[in-house]
């Protein structure tokens, strides 16, 4: 047992905690948790320029019927369609994505 612990207090491979490698670590953290926070927002926009985008997209359509005919008598057809696509509550960016600003608690 005394030759492990001899060979421990030997061993110069650790890692000694000081002030200043607390000091960096804490500053890469917060940088890190700022970088974060921006990549989130880009993200957000960018998700919210997509959905704009298939937002605009007109999906309005028809088309017409047709029918046989056969010694004037119908023997097949198939009915026409149509669908006009009206403007939705987000389209045009008027569901912006952003963060309010804070609201004090209320009373409960």
């Amino acid at each position: 047992m005394t030759k492990i612990l001899g060979v421990l207090w030997q061993d110069e491979n650790g890692f000694i905690i000081s002030a200043e490698l607390v000091l960096i670590a804490t500053l890469c953290v917060i940088g890190l948790i700022v970088g974060l926070s921006e990549i989130q927002d880009a993200v957000n926009n960018e998700l919210n320029d997509v959905a704009e985008a298939i937002g605009s997209l007109n999906q309005s359509y028809y088309f017409h019927g047709q029918s046989k005919t056969s010694n004037g008598v119908v023997v097949a057809y198939t009915r026409g369609s149509f669908f006009h696509d009206r403007r939705d509550a987000c389209d045009g960016n008027e569901c912006d994505i952003s963060c309010d600003a804070p609201v004090p608690e209320a009373p409960k």
